[in-house]
């Protein structure tokens, strides 16, 4: 599924900061249960599972990749990042360089069970851009999109940087995402 947001009708009243959305499909099961054994049980492998699920739906691929960082409390705790597992495996799969573009610098709370609002306060100023050498077309690699919060401070970072052209790369999105 490569979704456009030029076709959604929230889009079209309040278009997003990336250009294209490429996701696999909604998040649904037997798809949701593959981002929930990865993201919480280690199922490490899972993620060049979806990452070849994901590639042959992205048409024109970006010149970079990058993902959505964690807290470094939260990725002590976890052990991992499972947007960066599917960013690389992404990467590898396309051809295409991965880089940490982004640092959370603020611990948030989890974004499961907030609304929008709630999603837009707890991430504010959650996050900076690295010195970084960014092309013209940078994709971020999410596992699920919800709101899309998340995403559209990491495109503001990016388009304030310069940066021309901002896809999404995920797993899945939910009913909430256009």
């Amino acid at each position: 599924m490569s979704c456009d947001a030029e076709q959604c009708g929230h889009c079209l009243n309040s278009p997003p900061s990336w250009q294209r959305l490429y996701c696999v499909g909604d998040y649904h099961r037997p798809i949701s249960t593959f981002i929930h054994r990865l993201k919480f049980h280690g199922e490490f492998w899972q993620a060049k599972k979806l990452a070849h699920m994901l590639a042959p739906l992205i048409e024109s691929p970006a010149r970079q990749l990058t993902y959505v960082p964690l807290h470094w409390q939260r990725y002590m705790t976890r052990g991992y990042n499972q947007s960066e597992l599917l960013a690389k495996s992404l990467g590898q799969i396309l051809d295409i360089p991965c880089f940490p573009f982004f640092r959370r610098v603020r611990k948030t709370l989890p974004q499961l069970g907030l609304n929008s609002n709630q999603r837009k306060a707890n991430l504010n100023q959650a996050f900076i851009l690295r010195q970084a050498r960014l092309s013209n077309h940078v994709a971020i690699v999410d596992d699920v999109l919800t709101t899309g919060s998340t995403v559209d401070g990491l495109c503001s970072l990016l388009r304030n940087a310069g940066v021309e052209k901002v896809d999404i790369y995920c797993i899945c999105r939910t009913a909430n995402v256009g």
